[in-house]
């Protein structure tokens, strides 16, 4: 399973990526407001530090206006991957836009149904929000076994991407049941690398190495 960092904050970024453990990367507008600087200068520098998959998103909502956004996006660089909500007017523009060779990320899925209609218009990536639907006492991770399932069944290349994660047992659950990639926040990745016995377990060996005599 590939790892994605969902940030814009580039600090941040460039802090997972030196740990060497992130694929890609994912923004949204929220994201990118608590920057505090313009979209596409954020978009420049994630694209400067990751090699990888970097989802930006479009604000508009209407057929055209989505288009126009996504190509603009794609322009910007070869690693950029366009998001796009999952509404009939975006289904629309990911057709056309897989048509083009534009890879596309369709956002906001919360059932099979609507992950289904995504992977028909030929989206590249599809984003099961699960921490949502855990907010509202759904099961996130229910879906995210329905989507794999349903592609797999039918052969279809739409890539399970697995968002709005909140904790590691996310990440472990969506690795079991095969999804192709988690978008995990920064505080989570470095929640991943940690366990209280490795952290007593280097504390006993770093106590017991100052009773070495020296050479």
């Amino acid at each position: 399973m590939q790892i994605f960092i969902d940030s814009a904050d580039i600090e941040e970024i460039r802090d997972a990526a030196a740990m060497g453990v992130i694929d890609g990367v994912t923004t949204n507008p929220s994201l990118v407001a608590k920057t505090g600087r313009p979209f596409k200068d954020v978009l420049v520098d994630i694209c400067e530090v990751v090699d990888g998959p970097i989802s930006a998103e479009v604000v508009s909502t209407d057929y055209d206006g989505i288009l126009g956004e996504a190509r603009e996006l794609a322009k910007m660089h070869d690693n950029i991957v366009v998001k796009v909500p999952l509404i009939a007017e975006g289904l629309k523009a990911v057709r056309t836009l897989s048509g083009e060779g534009i890879r596309t990320n369709v956002t906001l899925c919360f059932s099979p149904t609507q992950g289904l209609l995504a992977a028909k218009a030929g989206a590249t990536y599809v984003s099961p929000f699960i921490g949502r639907i855990d907010d509202i006492s759904g099961n996130g991770m229910e879906l995210v076994e329905q989507l794999v399932t349903i592609y797999r069944n039918y052969g279809l290349e739409t890539r399970v991407l697995v968002a709005s994660i909140r904790h590691p047992v996310h990440v472990v659950q969506a690795s079991l049941i095969g999804a192709d990639v988690a978008t995990v926040p920064h505080k989570v990745i470095h929640q991943l690398a940690r366990h209280p016995l490795t952290d007593i377990g280097l504390e006993r060996f770093l106590a017991d190495a100052k009773k070495i005599p020296p050479s």
